[in-house]
């Protein structure tokens, strides 16, 4: 793993780049633009940025309207605010009627720290997914966003990418190649599977050399888009190792936890075991003291390997 970037300050860079490329990229923010990064972009477009004000409906409702005229719009705000303020816009305005809205929401998950339970989104996977046309891509590193931010420009349709605050590892390099809705396998194993997204690829990658250490094969997969989930990679790695673990800064109930037990369940998969924010609100504190306290660690994903192995041997 090399530097570490937020997939905010990636998505900023992004953002103009693609700006550069494409005269139908518009760009709306509300009230949040030095946070969200889409401040790069209305330095460099100051004509094709819209700054809406503490108006989050508002800023759906007028991103449909750009998409409706042919315009290819990227909104941005908080994920709690973004998903949770304006949601019945996105699923009537946007989802229902399928507009070509990108909805790029940094601060998700509890590496938002200090700003506390009120602004750490843990259930926009959630809620989102349970949206129908709504596209969800959850990048691991600053490239991976890089090129989903292409990848979501360039498809039509809804979409919703999740972004965060806190500068992370890359994990992949100048020859990573982003595909919508197929997983990447990081790493071949055959005693237990790592499904995890975002910030928690690094995290499992981590986990499976300490269970390397204990002589368990951890096979690492990053499924970066939650929805249209890779069902096939899902269970292929599922059958070929015979337990599973998922790992996602979210909630463990509605987003990637969720998404592979729906797999497994209908095809008579498992064991599972999930990592992720239980079913209780966060807290303020340094971003990567709360990932110690919410169990986002290596260490933990290891110890939740090491028990679903065990289920699998009692079979």
């Amino acid at each position: 793993m090399s530097e570490k970037i937020a997939t905010r300050d990636a998505y900023g860079k992004a953002l103009v780049a693609l700006g550069k490329k494409d005269e139908r990229i518009v760009v709306l923010d509300a009230d949040l633009a030095k946070s969200t990064k889409t401040i790069e972009f209305a330095k460099a477009y100051p004509s094709r940025f819209i700054d809406v004000g503490i108006a989050e409906q508002n800023m759906v409702s007028v991103a449909a309207g750009l998409a409706a005229s042919g315009k290819v719009p990227f909104l941005s705000s908080f994920a709690m605010f973004a998903t949770g303020r304006a949601f019945e816009q996105i699923r009537n305005s946007v989802a229902y009627p399928e507009m070509n809205v990108k909805i790029a929401a940094p601060h998700a998950g509890i590496s938002v720290g200090e700003d506390g339970a009120t602004h750490q989104a843990n259930e926009d996977i959630a809620v989102m997914r349970a949206i129908p046309n709504m596209t969800i891509v959850v990048p691991a590193d600053g490239i991976e966003t890089t090129q989903a931010v292409e990848a979501l420009a360039a498809m039509e349709g809804p979409a919703y990418l999740r972004l965060g605050r806190l500068a992370i590892p890359q994990i992949n390099d100048e020859h990573y190649r982003f595909q919508l809705g197929k997983g990447v396998l990081l790493k071949e194993g055959r005693d237990v599977v790592l499904f995890a997204c975002g910030l928690m690829v690094g995290v499992c990658l981590e986990a499976a050399k300490i269970l390397e250490a204990d002589g368990i094969n951890a096979a690492v997969a990053n499924i970066h888009t939650i929805k249209p989930l890779d069902e096939e990679m899902v269970q292929v790695l599922a059958k070929r190792c015979g337990a599973v673990v998922t790992a996602e800064e979210h909630s463990i109930i509605g987003g990637l936890g969720s998404a592979v037990a729906e797999v497994l369940a209908t095809e008579g998969l498992g064991p599972m075991g999930r990592v992720g924010i239980e079913d209780i609100f966060g807290e303020s504190g340094a971003p990567y003291a709360l990932l110690e306290k919410y169990g986002l660690t290596p260490q933990n994903v290891a110890k939740k390997a090491r028990a679903v192995i065990d289920k699998k041997n009692k079979k």
